[in-house]
């Protein structure tokens, strides 16, 4: 567990870092070509959070606290018209530039360090699969109108 915090610690203390260099990917994707729809400083703040606090994500956020602020982030994004495709495929690239980041900075050297790097892979990839779950369904919510779990069971 102790290499677990040393890579979130190291995600976290490069959070800005991590940020810019998702701006640059997404900026040249066109798998992501609504975000031109999304406030540059929303989607930044919304990023850099989530590398910035990435320990409490992994390790003190509940499911619950998962599904609360991807609804959030779907309905948000169904709102300024970006398709669920793509609001999937942005997760995949929050996810995909903490992993080449990881890749180049981690300097992992012990067979016990990659086991430790396999506790925190699997812990991220828990996360994002969640994330791209709920705002999934936060964006279908959002298109058919309905915004919260409770009005979706009495309807």
């Amino acid at each position: 567990m102790l290499l677990a915090y040393r890579l979130v610690k190291l995600i976290e203390e490069h959070s800005d870092g991590l940020a810019r260099s998702l701006h640059n990917r997404y900026q040249n994707c066109e798998k992501c070509s609504a975000y031109a729809n999304v406030p540059e400083s929303e989607l930044i703040e919304k990023v850099y959070d989530v590398y910035r606090h990435l320990g409490e994500w992994l390790l003190g956020k509940t499911e619950a606290d998962v599904e609360r602020r991807y609804l959030e982030v779907g309905a948000r994004r169904a709102a300024q018209g970006v398709p669920v495709s793509q609001v999937v495929w942005m997760i995949c690239l929050v996810r995909e530039n903490l992993w080449d980041y990881l890749q180049k900075n981690a300097e992992l050297e012990r067979p016990a360090e990659i086991f430790g790097e396999l506790e925190v892979l699997e812990m991220l990839d828990q996360f994002f699969h969640r994330a791209i779950y709920y705002a999934a369904l936060g964006h279908e919510r959002a298109t058919a109108g309905y915004t919260t779990k409770s009005e979706v069971v009495s309807a």
